[in-house]
This record gives C-alpha cells, structure tokens and sequence, in this order.
C-alpha cells in the first residue's frame, strides 16, 4: 500500500538535496568580503560609509537584475537562468581575486556578483518548485531558503579563517569553485524543460502589474523588504562589532569568524521550524510575533556591550535564530498568495522590492555607525542597531494594513 507513494517521493528528495548543496556552493562568494571587513578597513583605508557601500553595491545590483531574470522563468526554463547566473558568479569571484585593489574595483566585482545572485537564488527556488507539487513544494521552499543559512555560515568560516593561513584572494578562488562545481551539479540533476510559452506570450512575463494589485502578496513583500534590511544590515557588521565587543577576549571559538559560522548555521534550523510553527499556528501570527521579538533582541544586541564574553555571544547567537526565523515563512507566504501562472513574476517582484532592503540595510547601518562616533564607538553600536530594529518592524505593520484593504 505504501510502496508506491514512496517511490514517487524518493525523486524529490534527491532533487531538493542536490538543489540545496547547489545554493550553498553559489553563496560562498556573498559573505566573504564581510567575514573579511575588519581587515579590508584597514587595508584600504575604508571609513563605515565606504564598507556599507561595498556590501550593499552586491544586493543593489541583485535588486535591479532580479526582476528580469527571475520574470523571465515564467517563460524559459529556470535552469538555464540559474546556469548562466553560476557563470557570471564564477566570473565574479575569480574578478575579484585577480584585479580589485580598492574601493572602486571591489565596488564593480561585487556588483557583478549580485547579478550571479540574481540568476541562481530565486531562479533556483523557480526550478525546483517548478518540478514539485503539493506539500512536497512547501517544505522544499523552507529547506532551500534555510540552505541560503548553511552557505552564508560556510561563507562566513571561510574567509574569516583564510586570513589566518593565506592571501585574502584564496578565499574568493575557493566560491569560484565552489560555483562551478553548482553549475555542473544543476546541469545533471535538473532534466531540461521546454519554454512553457512562445515568445509574444514570453513578454508577459515582464508585466508586473497583477503582483502589485495583489494586496496579499504585497504584504508578503513588504515583511520580505523590511526582514532583509535587518538581514544583511547583520551579516554584514556583525563580524566587525564582535571585533569590537569582544576585544582582549582570546581563543578559537571567540574568534569572530567561528560565532557567525555557528551562528548563521542555526539559521537552517530556525527557518525550518518557523515555517512549521506557521503552518501549525497561522502564517501572518507567526511571522509578526518573529519579527517583533527580532526588533527587541537588535536592541538588546546594541546595548550588550561590556557584558561578559559568553553572555554577549549567546544574546548574538539567540538574535541571528531571530533574524532568520520568519525567511520561510515570509516566502512560502507570497508564492502561496501568487496566482499558478504570475508564481514566477510574483519572485521577482518579490526579490526586487525584497533586495531593496538588502541593499540600503549595510548602507543604512553603516551610516548609521558613522553619524554616531563610528565603529569604535559603544553608542554608535547602539543607535545603529536599534535603527535597524524600527526598520524591521514597519514590514509586519504593513503586512496587516495591506490585509486589512484586502478584505474591505
């Protein structure tokens, strides 16, 4: 009686693995100037407002190349979009290891890796949602967004810890690897589809006006907007206030590097079981109650300076479980109030509008740090990660007033 049902399942389970150990090899470029930055500002000379830039130029020109690539699953087959996007990403990690030598080189190679970005993450979720139904799709959309954890933390590991050994640039040498072994491995394990429409019919997946009138989904964008900001502002400071908090404090897990790996690998856990907690207790009460305590926590992180090591690093660590409790969620939600034939538009706009938050949040932390005495300064801290907590907590408010037109 069981058979059967088993062995239709067993397909997808080698397809989610083998698209998941694909998006942590293609994020092993995204976290390492950031796992790096303490050294980067004093190798280049970079004030808060410089670093803030170079991180946020990565989610900024994923912002902007996002809407067309993932738009266009709609009309050809996401893998091809996710292949291309593993080549521009592999160009971009070899780019950077070869020829940045300051502000404005970095400032063009990591731009170029956030269209590599742009064609691999949500065309990468496109793909194996595409070739999934049911439950089976739910639960792959939480584990691959969980995976974009395990691959920050291994991003994270890695180039705090080349330091140590080699030349920063080894680092970016191993995610262009680690991105072409990604392309070889969605080229074997995704069958190739047919372009669902013809070219004329293509187009309307450009059209982005039946995801803007969806008044569901905008919410969904907006608690997407709001989580980013607070997200990337996070991973990519963190390892310089943990430089900071913890200075004089010595050994190998009090490392900075070694925190975040540990603590952005809960990250999978924490979005597995928030996505489950609200399929069980209701989406929209479990994603406001997530958020909420994460803008509370940015607060308490930013005034945790002068604690003692093990208290600080714990409040951090339960902080980061926070920061990505609500991911799954928040996506499952807006694929989920998407129409069959806009599921693939309504990504786009939803990692567009999304990535707008990803890009002003380093920025906006960094300016932040900057106008309040910079990053050697406890207030400054402070004031920057409280800032990032009021951000947070405009994406639920108007997750519940964009509900509220909904229904009148």
């Amino acid at each position: 009686m069981t058979t059967k049902p088993l062995l239709q399942e067993k397909p997808s389970i080698r397809i989610i693995f083998w698209i998941c150990i694909a998006e942590i090899l293609t994020m092993q470029g995204v976290f390492t100037f950031s796992s790096m930055l303490p050294f980067f500002l004093a190798e280049w000379k970079l004030d808060s407002i410089d670093a803030g830039w170079i991180s946020g130029i990565y989610y900024g020109s994923y912002m902007i190349s996002v809407m067309i690539l993932v738009s266009l699953t709609d009309w050809i087959d996401a893998k091809k979009i996710y292949i291309t996007g593993a080549l521009i990403t592999l160009i971009s990690c070899i780019g950077f290891a070869l020829f940045v030598e300051g502000y404005w080189s970095a400032m063009l190679f990591r731009a170029l890796g956030g269209i590599g970005l742009a064609g691999t993450y949500m065309p990468g979720l496109k793909a194996l949602t595409d070739r999934l139904s049911g439950t089976s799709r739910v639960r792959a959309t939480s584990f691959y967004t969980s995976s974009f954890g395990i691959g920050s933390a291994l991003s994270f590991l890695i180039g705090g810890s080349i330091l140590k050994w080699f030349s920063w640039q080894i680092a970016f040498w191993i995610a262009g690897l680690c991105a072409l072994l990604a392309l070889l491995i969605v080229s074997k394990v995704l069958e190739n589809r047919p372009n669902r429409v013809g070219f004329r019919s293509g187009l309307r997946s450009l059209d982005f006006r039946p995801v803007l009138r969806n008044s569901n989904v905008m919410g969904w964008i907006a608690c997407y907007t709001t989580h980013n900001y607070e997200l990337f502002a996070f991973r990519s400071w963190i390892v310089v206030y943990l430089t900071f908090a913890l200075t004089g404090v010595t050994g190998g897990f009090f490392q900075p590097s070694n925190i975040i790996f540990f603590g952005v690998l809960l990250g999978m856990p924490s979005s597995v079981i928030g996505n489950e907690l609200a399929m069980r207790y209701g989406r929209i009460r479990v994603v406001v109650s997530i958020m909420c305590l994460s803008a509370v926590l940015a607060i308490m992180v930013g005034n945790s300076i002068g604690l003692s090591a093990p208290l600080l690093i714990a409040l951090v660590l339960v902080y980061g479980c926070f920061v990505t409790g609500d991911s799954a969620s928040i996506t499952t939600g807006a694929i989920e109030s998407a129409s069959e034939e806009n599921r693939g538009v309504t990504m786009a706009v939803h990692s567009s509008i999304g990535f707008i938050g990803s890009f002003l949040g380093p920025i906006g932390f960094g300016l932040v740090l900057n106008t309040f005495g910079g990053h050697n300064s406890s207030e400054a801290w402070f004031w920057a990660f409280a800032s990032t907590g009021f951000v947070l907590l405009l994406g639920p408010i108007l997750l519940l007033i964009l509900r509220t037109v909904k229904k009148t």
